[in-house]
């Protein structure tokens, strides 16, 4: 008789699929690394093969990894399609979500295909702005929820902090030669900009604002380009770049929060329900000390 396959196995298995990483698909499961890799290795012992590749910097999947994937996400998505339609009633409506470029490229897309597998009739508008654009839109109305940094005037439940770490080309070390040293720096009013500068500042390193953009992609054109070094949050920083720190003389950033925030006007089901999956599915408690 052949083994029947553990869903918290396929759900591992399809978390670390979708992060690329074991760390960032155990903050996703909530659990701890070693015990993801440990679920892994058991699928892996269970089916005699092996599913991913690993090397110092990048995880991939083989081909029998992706062949099971394609298994797990309708093994899973079906369990879910079925926990739904026992537990709650069919969800229809619309939803205005606003996050930044960075948090949704990199840390929504599997809570809106949950959510998409579990609300089907639900229509969800997306908005990508910087979290200091997306504050004055909420207070107007014209957005229902925002998974964005927190400032001193945002109000919202909180999700988790994310680390911001310094980045740089990994074949054109140039610009961290240069005096003073060129930064890639978000917008005004962003919270990211303002604590990228304040550690700069503490560590008296000097530098020049050589280049200002609202979005991802273009602080990391200039990485590309070899031309400046940036400060991102982790979750968002490709694997291309060449992560940097201390040891380049570079100072360590205060991490960001990050929370849920809704409209006055987001009382209702729909608005509801997604803003309970994203808190669900990203949380990540404070540490304590």
């Amino acid at each position: 008789m052949n083994p029947e396959f553990d869903i918290d196995l396929l759900r591992t298995f399809a978390a670390v699929a979708d992060a690329g990483s074991f760390t960032k698909a155990a903050v996703t499961v909530h659990r701890s690394q070693a015990a993801v890799s440990m679920q892994v290795k058991r699928l892996e012992q269970m089916l005699g093969t092996t599913l991913f590749t690993r090397d110092t910097r990048n995880l991939a999947l083989t081909r029998p990894g992706n062949t099971l994937l394609e298994y797990a996400r309708r093994v899973l998505d079906l369990q879910e399609e079925a926990w739904a339609a026992m537990v709650r009633p069919e969800v229809t409506g619309r939803v205005v979500l606003g996050a930044p470029d960075d948090y949704m490229a990199s840390l929504l897309p599997p809570v809106l295909r949950r959510f998409s597998t579990l609300y089907p009739h639900v229509e969800i508008e997306i908005v990508c702005a910087q979290s200091v654009a997306l504050g004055p839109m909420l207070a107007d109305n014209k957005i229902d929820i925002a998974f964005v940094t927190r400032d001193r005037k945002m109000r919202g439940e909180f999700v988790r902090m994310e680390e911001m770490v310094w980045v740089g080309s990994a074949t054109d070390p140039a610009p961290l030669s240069m005096s003073p040293l060129p930064v890639g720096l978000y917008e005004h009013g962003c919270v990211a900009r303002a604590h990228t500068v304040a550690a700069l500042d503490a560590a008296r390193i000097r530098y020049r604002a050589a280049y200002s953009s609202a979005s991802l992609m273009g602080l990391t054109a200039t990485v590309d380009a070899g031309i400046a070094i940036v400060a991102l949050t982790r979750c968002s920083v490709p694997a291309r770049f060449a992560i940097l720190g201390e040891a380049q003389g570079l100072p360590k950033i205060e991490p960001l929060e990050i929370v849920v925030a809704r409209s006055v006007k987001s009382n209702r089901p729909t608005c509801d329900y997604l803003a309970q999956q994203m808190v669900q599915d990203l949380s990540v408690p404070r540490q304590r000390g």
